[in-house]
């Protein structure tokens, strides 16, 4: 057992990961893929290792589910669905062959009769039934979903000479699939779409973006993940034009939501950073799960996970206590001042607060610093930015993990890694406002 792993979110104990896969409600339980190497803390050859719980909060290790083989280089990224009494999974193999456009990305399945052991049953949306325009070595990541007793599966993809994609495919029986149309129609912002999921149910479009420009300092990571909002129709995807950023924050990318429940969960890290927790023995870690609604238009998210309160207070303008995992949450009337430090310790913290119309983080006084591809000035000043929504009564909650710290204002999110020293659990609230409600929440025992 690793002694330095986060209290309550999902790692691979040893090794490197990174995307949430196959989320899926099965008998009663929760089940986590996610993209895994076993055998380092950098990016390897892609297994999917496997946990479940009851409570969105404990997490039991399983057996690796998926590992390469004879005809397989890596098994990529993917979903999962309930079907007859069985658990399946559809991943896309990834053969390296000769390298650039000799790689092959292509969907594969696999089934198990106990969500535990599974069974590869191979290639079932191969190249020959690609469109003859797109790139079968940019082929990846389908998400199944079904609707009227028909199945459907949205993959990312890129056209030969173009950008980012997002196809629809339809089936009867998750073997034989056909081509039925792109869902955009036209190519994306990034270079490469990636983990695309679509939920009937909320009209939502979820979908990252490798290499998207930044729109002014609404999103500066390099690598971003957006939402759409709309329906499937034999025409495409019927939509706004404008797109959400789903996470203000720096470390949040290839979100997935459950098969069986409407609950998120993404990847706490991001392509192209530095990672200190490579001296504990992992890499990577996914956020906490998420409640996803449509509210007033928009992406509106709650975190979830088991917990107990431990310290209320109410009518006050300064605040002292401490937080390394847990959360707190705050109910403000009329807010006009908002300022939090976080991980205090020695001079070091992580600081939230409020300026003018935006919500301004920073963590450049927190512990290890954590450096990223990114060259603008908030990026290098270690700071986050996220719009202000004005309400009458303000609903904030700061979820805090040892490695992470994720904040939810009002329905939007903002998450970041950080590697603060281990007695760093000080917090310091000042706030003005006509009203106020502080609770502070332990994670609940199993």
């Amino acid at each position: 057992m690793n002694n330095y792993l986060p209290e309550f979110h999902i790692t691979g104990e040893q090794g490197w990961i990174n995307d949430p896969n196959g989320l899926v409600v099965y008998n009663d339980e929760y089940h986590v893929f996610f993209q895994y190497h076993p055998h380092g803390v950098k990016w390897g050859p892609m297994y999917w290792g496997h946990v479940k719980s009851r409570d969105l909060t404990h997490w039991e290790r399983l057996p690796i589910a998926l590992c390469p083989d004879e005809n397989e280089d890596g098994c990529f990224s993917g979903s999962a669905i309930v079907w007859r009494g069985k658990m399946w999974l559809m991943y896309t193999g990834y053969k390296e062959n000769d390298g650039r456009e000799t790689v092959r990305q292509l969907q594969c399945l696999a089934s198990s009769d106990d969500g535990v052991h599974f069974t590869k049953h191979g290639i079932v949306i191969g190249e020959n039934d690609l469109p003859e325009d797109y790139c079968p070595w940019d082929f990846r990541d389908p998400k199944l979903y079904e609707r009227d007793g028909v199945f459907y599966c949205v993959v990312a993809a890129k056209k030969r000479n173009g950008r980012g994609r997002i196809l629809l495919f339809k089936s009867h029986d998750l073997f034989k699939w056909k081509f039925e149309l792109d869902l955009l129609g036209r190519d994306s912002g990034g270079i490469m779409t990636e983990c695309p999921d679509y939920r009937h149910d909320l009209g939502l479009l979820l979908y990252s973006e490798q290499n998207q420009p930044a729109d002014g300092k609404k999103h500066l990571n390099i690598h971003s993940t957006f939402a759409r909002f709309g329906r499937l129709s034999p025409k495409g995807f019927l939509h706004g034009e404008d797109s959400e950023i789903v996470d203000y924050g720096f470390d949040f990318y290839a979100p997935q939501t459950f098969c069986g429940a409407p609950v998120m969960i993404g990847w706490l890290n991001m392509w192209e950073r530095t990672n200190p927790s490579e001296k504990f023995g992992f890499s990577g870690q996914l956020s906490v799960p998420r409640k996803i609604e449509i509210r007033d238009g928009g992406l509106y998210q709650t975190p979830i996970f088991s917990r107990r309160l431990v310290r209320e207070e109410r009518a006050f303008k300064t605040l002292d206590d401490r937080l390394l995992s847990g959360s707190v949450k705050l109910s403000a009337e009329n807010l006009r001042a908002f300022d939090i430090k976080l991980r205090k310790y020695d001079g070091e913290y992580i600081s939230f607060s409020l300026c003018g119309d935006e919500w301004i983080f920073d963590r450049s006084k927190a512990g290890e610093p954590i450096v990223g591809a990114e060259t603008d000035d908030d990026s290098k000043a270690g700071i986050r930015r996220m719009p202000l929504i004005k309400k009458k009564t303000s609903e904030i909650e700061i979820v805090s993990d040892r490695y992470s710290v994720e904040i939810f204002v009002d329905g939007k999110s903002l998450s970041s890694a950080v590697y603060s020293e281990p007695e760093a659990d000080g917090l310091h609230l000042e706030i003005d406002c006509d009203g106020v409600t502080y609770r502070r929440y332990d994670v609940a025992e199993k």
